[in-house]
């Protein structure tokens, strides 16, 4: 090897070192910080014949195979947290079977409430405390439905931002895109804004399932799981109008709600669509379907409630129109009105206390002209038969079941606890499944003493670069001297 071919090489390695630390002292730096990918310096022979290294790009870390899957787990994750959240809220809203609050206990309260005042019909306390009982069963029908309202409000508010957030990260990533572009071509190491495009990526994941598919000079096109093109040179736009507030009978279907469209074209937000798993399709099935659904079982359990009462078999006092114990908003209920009924059921304002109240009408019927004989509980007993009476109800989840008042009120909300707990197991098999990938994922990241390792090898390589430049350099010197 000549002189000069001894310095070129060593002056190369000298490079890749300087290269070499710059490298490790930014995966230091950044081990803490979360997105970093570790970055590794390229460096290979100079070919045949050609002393010393040639010197690479900087490249992330990563495995493709556990970067997808941990996106997808991650993906999961945060759709079943999302589902978790609304069944947890509204289960915690009808109560379980031992909560004192529950709508299956203030049900065995006013059936209770009833059976004391059969004892004693003409004891005014006893009457009293029927009105209070049936009116807190009225109110804890209110509340739930006010929950289930609230939740769906809740998920049309989150879809609205999703969307908001799904542009903006598509976007990015388009311009990201082109800055890759622009820094391989002006020669500049792209390796952070790869890096950051990945983070944008993974924002883009929790929304919507996204497969990543290379392109020509480092850009990436972006497809949902299902097939639809969410990123292809251009970012495609979605679009949504939200509502300020939902009522029940709110769908997508009447008009009434705002689907959502890509592109100005209409998209499926099915939970088995071109957009499913994520975010998205969670708040859309949360708005759309659960609640509902959830809707529905408590207006059955109202109207039930409101028809076993409404009767004239029941109450000889009543005619067809008239309002029983129980009301549709003050008025008699119309079958063709069902929806959102849970939100309006009150007490008959005739024997509720926050009124004049005339609550011997319990005793007496409440469109009796005048009070009758007070120890009379026949009346009373009516009442109990016609809550202990099994009757067909048909509901969405539950199917057609003969049930009396006090069993669907159970079966109601061993329903939502069941979904409830149904939910939670999944968030807890996704949850595990999300921190095994991340796991994975991490191995691959910045281990520091692993890189303080690295540091003391490049070290050593700079020493031993620098000195065969030392020593051609002290042989030029004796050369001189000759």
């Amino acid at each position: 090897m000549t002189l000069s071919s001894a310095i070129n090489a060593a002056m190369s390695g000298i490079y890749a070192s300087s290269r070499n630390s710059n490298v490790v002292a930014d995966n230091l730096a950044n081990a803490l910080t979360p997105g970093h990918s570790r970055r590794v310096l390229s460096v290979t022979s100079a070919g045949a014949g050609v002393p010393g290294v040639r010197v690479g790009d900087v490249q992330l870390v990563k495995d493709p195979a556990i970067l997808a899957s941990r996106r997808v787990s991650e993906a999961d994750f945060e759709a079943a947290e999302q589902r978790a959240s609304f069944f947890s809220r509204v289960s915690n809203a009808v109560g379980t079977v031992d909560d004192e609050f529950s709508l299956a206990s203030l049900q065995s309260n006013f059936s209770s409430a009833l059976v004391e005042a059969i004892s004693r019909p003409d004891s005014g306390p006893r009457l009293n405390e029927l009105a209070v009982s049936a009116a807190a069963l009225a109110e804890g029908l209110n509340s739930a439905s006010d929950v289930v309202r609230a939740q769906r409000v809740a998920a049309e508010n989150s879809i609205d931002a999703q969307v908001d957030s799904l542009n903006q990260g598509l976007k990015d990533v388009e311009r990201l895109n082109a800055k890759i572009v622009l820094a391989r071509a002006s020669g500049q190491d792209p390796v952070g804004l790869l890096d950051q495009r990945d983070q944008v990526i993974d924002e883009i994941n929790k929304i919507v399932p996204v497969k990543v598919v290379e392109r020509d000079n480092n850009q990436v096109a972006l497809f949902s799981e299902g097939g639809e093109i969410l990123l292809e040179g251009t970012a495609s736009q979605f679009s949504f109008e939200a509502k300020r507030d939902i009522l029940p009978y709110m769908t997508v279907d009447n008009g009434l709600l705002s689907g959502l469209e890509i592109d100005g074209r209409p998209i499926s937000t099915d939970p088995n669509g071109r957009l499913r798993g994520g975010t998205l399709a969670a708040a859309f099935q949360i708005r759309d379907d659960y609640a509902i659904e959830a809707q529905q079982d408590l207006d059955s359990m109202a109207r039930d409630l409101i028809e076993r009462f409404q009767d004239p078999a029941v109450d000889p006092t009543l005619s067809a129109t008239d309002a029983g114990i129980f009301t549709d908003n003050g008025s008699a209920f119309d079958p063709t009105n069902e929806e959102g009924l849970a939100g309006r059921i009150s007490l008959n304002e005739r024997v509720a206390l926050d009124g004049d109240a005339e609550t011997w009408r319990f005793r007496d019927g409440l469109n009796a002209v005048t009070q009758g004989d007070a120890g009379d509980a026949t009346l009373l007993r009516s009442y109990t038969d016609a809550l202990e009476a099994s009757r067909t109800i048909t509901t969405t989840t539950l199917g057609t079941v003969e049930v009396t008042a006090a069993t669907l009120a159970a079966d109601i909300i061993s329903r939502f606890a069941q979904d409830n707990e149904t939910s939670t197991n999944r968030v807890a098999f996704t949850v595990a499944s999300f921190i095994e990938t991340s796991e994975m994922e991490q191995a691959q990241g910045v281990d520091t003493d692993v890189e303080l390792q690295n540091l003391l090898i490049i070290e050593q390589a700079y020493q031993a670069n620098a000195r065969v430049i030392t020593v051609v350099n002290e042989l030029m010197d004796t050369l001189l001297r000759i």
